[in-house]
């Protein structure tokens, strides 16, 4: 599975949760410019992982909705382990959250 992470700036512990969830391929974007509002989503991703503690809510918005349009699965989480753990198991069906 392909992953793209949009928000946040150091996420290596966010980057090793997602690989022991079995997402080989992770890309980053940071947010940190207006100009990201103007990128297109990657052809290649297979889910969508949105930092929300770092992101305004145009760009929350814009990549929400062209997520939907490609029927990308869309993950919100703060910027936390374990919220983007559970997030991640409920957005999949995974019955083994412990969060639930």
């Amino acid at each position: 599975m392909s992953v793209l992470v949009i928000g946040g700036d150091e996420i290596t512990p966010i980057k090793a949760v997602l690989k022991n969830l079995g997402c080989q391929s992770i890309t980053h974007w940071d947010c940190r410019k207006e100009s990201i509002n103007h990128k297109v989503l990657p052809q290649n991703i297979d889910c969508l992982v949105m930092l929300t503690n770092f992101l305004n809510h145009n760009t929350m918005k814009k990549f929400r909705t062209e997520a939907k349009k490609k029927t990308i699965p869309v993950v919100c989480a703060k910027r936390s382990v374990s919220c983007l753990y559970c997030e991640f198991m409920k957005t999949f069906d995974n019955k083994n959250c412990p969060c639930q």
